[in-house]
């Protein structure tokens, strides 16, 4: 399991959601946000969440502790979202987030090359005119989960998040027109540094309950093997097919009344390229449905998911080499105003696990099946 640290896809969504009903995967009914006075700047609008969880995880590989506690995600949002001026500023350790079939870890505030800054961007938004353009600490455009814990409708998340990229430097272009609305974003790519790296995501909103979304996510040279990934890795050590990748997926968001269904399909591939110890092609393809269901106006609702996951090739992906997979996930809610608790239960069963170093589960290797539970706490303000 590679990358665990996925962000928000803040730039090509919220940014969008004031124009057309963008996709997302939250869950959770967020407070309003503070307006505050900020002098010159005009008004500008204060935000932000902490949650703490305790998990316990099945088959575990031996000398791994099964249990635990750990902090979440921290965050403190600052934005300016008028004028032709904008910028949003978010920051905190982010680590809340756990990809289904592993350990959770304790969350860090220095996984990215900008430490704690997770995002930082300045938006230029000309009056009268549909296209914006964006510069900084960007959030990715890949993918309908998020990389913030209480923005998706279960703390566990699939496959399909795990092999996608996540927060970057870059400048981001989006154009928003009625109910279409597309973004187009190159930076570098899994915190490289290396410039190379192009991200697009168009949405279609055929009314307020239907949303079609396609996105596409590709290195448009090469990452070497010494270049940082996460600022706290290199390429080599964290797999070079990732950042050396091409990804198309798309997902359809439905709403019909309290109930809302979204499937994804997704496939990322990497071609050979030895110089980078890609000695064969391989690839990843995974499909979900998400839902979450609200019951009525009680302070309850219940999230969950379902996948299926299939990595060709020698490279490792979601699993693992050559790894084919199952896995469900489910979260009863309840939020009162800021605060809420919910439940998060996942299963993760593998149909094939030919590479059991790194593809499988127990003190042995060789468990296919692995359970994740979690008791999940935070204040949203």
């Amino acid at each position: 399991m590679k990358c665990i640290y996925k962000a928000t896809t803040a730039l090509g969504l919220v940014l969008a959601a004031s124009l057309v009903a963008a996709p997302s995967a939250k869950a959770l009914n967020g407070p309003q946000t503070i307006t505050i006075d900020g002098g010159p700047l005009g008004s500008l609008l204060l935000s932000g969440g902490a949650d703490g969880y305790g998990y316990y995880v099945s088959n575990t590989a031996a000398g791994v502790k099964n249990n635990g506690a750990y902090a979440g995600s921290v965050f403190v949002e600052l934005q300016k979202n008028s004028g032709v001026l904008q910028f949003t500023v978010e920051v905190g350790p982010n680590g809340g987030t756990i990809p289904l079939g592993t350990t959770p870890t304790q969350t860090s505030a220095n996984i990215y090359t900008t430490g704690p800054l997770f995002e930082g961007y300045l938006t230029i938004a000309p009056p009268n005119s549909p296209v914006t353009v964006s510069v900084g600490q960007l959030g990715s455009l890949e993918g309908f989960e998020a990389g913030t814990d209480w923005l998706n409708n279960v703390q566990l998340t699939t496959a399909l998040w795990a092999v996608q990229n996540a927060n970057s430097r870059g400048v981001s272009a989006m154009y928003s027109q009625g109910p279409l609305t597309a973004t187009v974003e190159f930076g570098d790519g899994f915190d490289t540094g290396v410039f190379n790296f192009l991200q697009a995501l168009v949405s279609y909103a055929f009314d307020g309950n239907n949303i079609a979304n396609v996105y596409y996510a590709g290195n448009l040279g090469a990452t070497g093997l010494n270049a940082y990934e996460y600022g706290n890795t290199t390429v080599g050590s964290y797999g070079a097919n990732f950042v050396n990748s091409q990804m198309l997926g798309g997902y359809y968001v439905h709403t019909d009344g309290n109930l809302t269904l979204t499937p994804e399909v997704q496939y990322v591939y990497a071609k050979a390229n030895r110089k980078l110890g890609l000695t064969k092609g391989s690839g990843n393809f995974g499909a979900a449905l998400f839902g979450d269901y609200a019951f009525g106006a009680s302070p309850y609702s219940l999230g969950a998911w379902v996948e299926y996951e299939d990595s060709t090739g020698h490279d490792i992906w979601a699993s693992g080499p050559g790894s084919e997979a199952v896995g469900a996930a489910l979260a009863p809610t309840w939020q009162y105003k800021d605060l809420f608790a919910r439940v998060n239960a996942g299963a993760y069963y593998l149909l094939n696990n030919k590479q059991f170093s790194t593809a499988s589960f127990g003190a042995n290797g060789r468990g296919k099946f692995q359970f994740l539970g979690t008791l999940e706490a935070g204040l949203l303000f």
